[in-house]
């Protein structure tokens, strides 16, 4: 194992809130590591409802299995879509890499097509939701520079800035994290004039298995209006998921053994 990955292991199981850190580069990968490497595997269930600037809803339902190849590292994401009709069988496969661009995969069953997701759209709308593919899996630390700009009694702000402004959207963007969990609570990003465009929050956390964790979060276009509400259920860790689980096949062949609600 590497040993700055090591480290941040062991920092991160440490009593949380025993000290004040002012490094920002080991806030955010200790903030990484709380929003994404829980346990050595995961599962939860996902019920999205997106609202636009009218009030129109949809709504979308899938399960998502995930597994560390590395601690802190490489990982693997499965995305299972159950409803609605019409989007039902939808698979997104996500191959996470570290050193180099995230492999991406999406299969439309209903033209049984299996596309790949160029890197360059990873900033874009996830199945219509105000969510986006990068989303899903993260974002790299390393994609960014990073800023401790205040300490507050509950909060680390961190203000962020794009090493490669050419491949995102945004200028900056600016997260309040939990000086307690080391979740990002809050996230904004703002455009070029310095304006907010698009905010991520978090409204619930739970604790599972030692594990706190986002059970309710919201994505909110402030520019536009309309936002997306997710809220996860079923959730557990170290399942022992097979490597088998995250391979192209399952982009059509889905594995249903681990797509179950624990007691199904």
């Amino acid at each position: 194992m590497n040993a700055r990955i090591a480290c941040l292991l062991l920092v991160a199981t440490t009593t949380a809130g025993a000290e004040t850190l002012t490094d920002a580069a080991a806030i955010v990968d200790r903030a990484n590591l709380a929003a994404y490497y829980a346990g050595a595997d995961g599962r939860s269930e996902a019920r999205m409802i997106i609202r636009d600037a009218q009030g129109r809803e949809q709504r979308r339902q899938f399960t998502v299995l995930r597994r560390n190849v590395t601690p802190g590292g490489d990982q693997d994401f499965l995305v299972v879509f159950s409803q609605p009709a019409d989007v039902r069988g939808t698979v997104y496969l996500v191959k996470k890499h570290l050193e180099r661009d995230d492999d991406r995969w999406l299969y439309l069953p209903g033209l049984d097509l299996i596309k790949r997701i160029a890197a360059g759209d990873k900033r874009t709308s996830f199945v219509g939701a105000h969510y986006f593919y990068e989303d899903v899996s993260g974002r790299r630390p390393r994609d960014d520079s990073h800023e401790l700009v205040e300490t507050t009694a509950e909060h680390y702000v961190l203000r962020h800035v794009p090493l490669d402004k050419a491949s995102v959207e945004f200028a900056s963007y600016v997260t309040w994290i939990d000086r307690n969990t080391f979740l990002p609570m809050k996230i904004e990003y703002t455009d070029e004039a310095g304006k907010a465009y698009r905010r991520v929050e978090v409204l619930a956390v739970e604790d599972f298995q030692g594990h706190p964790t986002v059970t309710r979060s919201r994505v909110s276009d402030l520019t536009g209006g309309g936002h997306t509400d997710m809220e996860l259920r079923f959730i557990g860790y170290d399942l022992g998921l097979p490597v088998e689980v995250f391979t192209e096949r399952s982009l059509r062949t889905p594995p249903r053994e681990w797509l179950r609600r624990p007691g199904d």
